[in-house]
């Protein structure tokens, strides 16, 4: 059956896989001509629209020349790494695109690194080419560099480069051919992409990701290695601790266009969705009932960081959510789990859970999903889960890279240093350097507004897990305090007009707080309790010189990953579908003062 190539699309985020995956709908046919599709049309979540980037990987599959080709579209943020590493095993090729101005970046070695030890075979795409600062020879020699240094094979360092505008539609083998259409890369995928080995034998499929639906619960979606899946012949599934159990597939699905197609029977080499085992998961494998036979367990990534999550127990409880409760918020932490397998939670004391995932990213993700289901809970400041190794605490160890104007690049060295970051390489890009450096997962955490505050919204930051190191010592934490509410009631113009040289406020006049609620930064280390609620005292007397005209500044508006990374160990954030609020572990002062020393984990 040769008639099959199966090629997922690797890249870093925004080099514009998802765009790429559009057009190449879009000559294909899938689309009628008539039909109005939306940009970027695999991002179909709300969230991975609003952020621009891909979250959850995707399959689909497309007719040309004869050959179904299946095309696996994956995330390219380094959170999502996990499910990257997972999906390349349906593969049999790569595409790697590479943006034709940055060239290889952090997330581009750790995939093509993957896909080169799964022996899968390269066509190298250097898109946006009409970039202005574009330079395709240059990049397509650090390509070659890069697959060097990662010990390619001679078969995977002869792979073909394309020239690419995802954006515009055009792909070509020569910088100099008309820029007509995507076929051309298409014909490289048919040309150097092998066909799946047809392996005659018992029947033998592995799960290597997981979809969820709401009606049918758990859907695994894997690859056919050897013999052909049919629903009709009875068949066993092993776990990955070996466990065997007899396995009644009730659907199963191949990918079709944009769609699945529900079929009997799945060929050897072909990809498909497996619907009606409850507990199916990542790694196990399906195989016939009188051969049963395992296949090498896929790894999966271990969680770097985790955060506490726990009812609100602030006076607004109730008010703006619709599942507030512990038992609501355990059950929809333990379905995310059932489809993210990156994710951990651990019941603490049955009103709090620990989520651990991989990075502030993943978990301010899911967060956000479930303040926009109608959940209102509270979570506290994300701390990096340490190993013992030898007897010795170590710590999560990232690669981090910062693109940058050069003027700047003097700040983000020192406020990288100052988190126990080291440089490791520094390469001069024109008008831009990119600083390339070793930084403990703690020292991430708030570092993007940082580096951004420092070059003026000109830096590109990006992070990936690289090893575990000695644990590094402490890193300075956020020097000013806040400002504290003393009381309940809507803060009044003219107590925030009063306040404001004491620091910088996170509210509007007019907003609702209540004691403990965090509503400002204070100017000096310490918290400071403010009344905001103190009206102007009215007396029958006027006079112009005694009045002041009040001017208050705008507040600062966070966002959920500004507000996760800005809280300390004694503050929560409070997440509801309306509002995020920031407000401290004891409400009262009294109580602050009597735990002074303790965090939100202590309790």
């Amino acid at each position: 059956m040769s008639d099959i190539r199966n090629i997922a699309i690797i890249a870093h985020v925004d080099h514009g896989k998802t765009t790429l995956v559009d057009q190449i709908l879009r000559q294909a046919k899938v689309f009628r001509e008539n039909e109005v599709v939306q940009e970027c049309f695999l991002d179909n979540n709300d969230l991975e629209r609003e952020r621009g980037i891909t979250i959850l990987s995707k399959n689909i599959s497309i007719r040309y020349k004869g050959v179904k080709i299946n095309v696996i579209d994956t995330p390219g943020h380094s959170d999502f790494g996990g499910q990257v590493e997972r999906v390349l095993k349906l593969a049999d090729g790569v595409i790697l695109l590479v943006d034709a101005a940055e060239g290889p970046m952090p997330q581009t070695r750790f995939v093509l690194d993957k896909a080169l030890a799964l022996n899968l075979r390269p066509v190298v795409v250097i898109n946006k080419i009409d970039k202005p600062d574009g330079r395709p020879d240059e990049v397509q020699n650090k390509v070659f560099d890069l697959f060097c240094e990662l010990n390619a094979s001679d078969e995977q360092l002869d792979f073909p480069t394309l020239y690419a505008s995802g954006r515009d539609g055009w792909a070509v083998r020569d910088l100099n051919d008309p820029r007509e259409s995507i076929y051309p890369l298409l014909d490289a995928i048919l040309e150097y992409v092998p066909a799946p080995k047809q392996v005659e034998g018992p029947v033998q499929a592995q799960v290597a990701t997981l979809d969820y639906s709401n009606f049918v619960g758990r859907i695994g979606i894997g690859r056919v290695y050897r013999g052909t899946l049919d629903t009709r012949k009875p068949l066993t599934i092993i776990k990955r601790d070996g466990r065997q159990e007899p396995a009644q597939v009730k659907q199963l699905f191949t990918f079709e266009g944009i769609g699945r197609k529900e079929t009997s029977v799945v060929e050897c080499g072909d990809l498909c969705a497996i619907v009606g085992i409850s507990d199916i998961d990542i790694s196990d494998t399906i195989c016939d009932a009188e051969h049963p036979e395992a296949m090498p367990a896929i790894a999966i990534d271990e969680p770097t960081i985790s955060m506490l999550f726990r009812i609100n127990d602030s006076p607004f409880f109730g008010r703006e959510g619709k599942y507030v409760g512990s038992r609501q918020l355990r059950e929809r932490l333990f379905k995310e789990v059932e489809r993210d397998v990156a994710l951990r939670v651990e019941d603490v004391n049955g009103e709090a859970f620990k989520v651990s995932g991989r990075g502030v990213l993943h978990l301010a993700i899911l967060i956000e999903t479930m303040r926009r289901e109608g959940y209102e809970f509270a979570v506290a400041k994300p701390q990096v889960i340490c190993k013992e190794i030898d007897g010795v605490k170590n710590e999560p160890i990232e690669r981090l890279s910062v693109d940058v104007p050069s003027e700047f690049a003097g700040k983000i060295i020192e406020i990288v240093g100052m988190r126990r970051g080291e440089l490791i390489q520094m390469e001069s890009r024109g008008q831009r350097q990119l600083l390339d450096f070793f930084i403990p997962t703690r020292g991430l955490i708030g570092l993007r507004s940082k580096a951004l505050t420092a070059s003026q919204g000109e830096a590109i930051v990006s992070h990936l897990f690289d090893h575990y190191e000695p644990f590094k010592g402490p890193i300075p934490s956020r020097t000013n305090g806040t400002m504290v509410s003393m009381a309940q009631g809507k803060a009044i113009p003219f107590a925030i007009d009063g306040l404001q040289q004491r620091g910088e406020f996170f509210i509007e006049p007019g907003v609702d707080c209540y004691e403990g609620m965090i509503v400002g930064e204070h100017c000096k280390e310490g918290d400071l309790v403010v009344n905001i609620q103190r009206a102007k005292q009215l007396t029958n007397l006027r006079a112009a010189g005694s009045d002041r005209n009040m001017k208050i500044a705008p507040p600062r508006k966070m966002s959920l990953e500004q507000a996760l990374e800005y809280i300390e160990d004694d503050e929560l954030v409070e997440v509801t579908p309306k509002n995020i609020r920031l407000r401290k572990f004891f409400l009262t002062e009294l109580e602050r003062r009597r735990s002074r020393g303790k965090t939100a984990s202590d309790l």
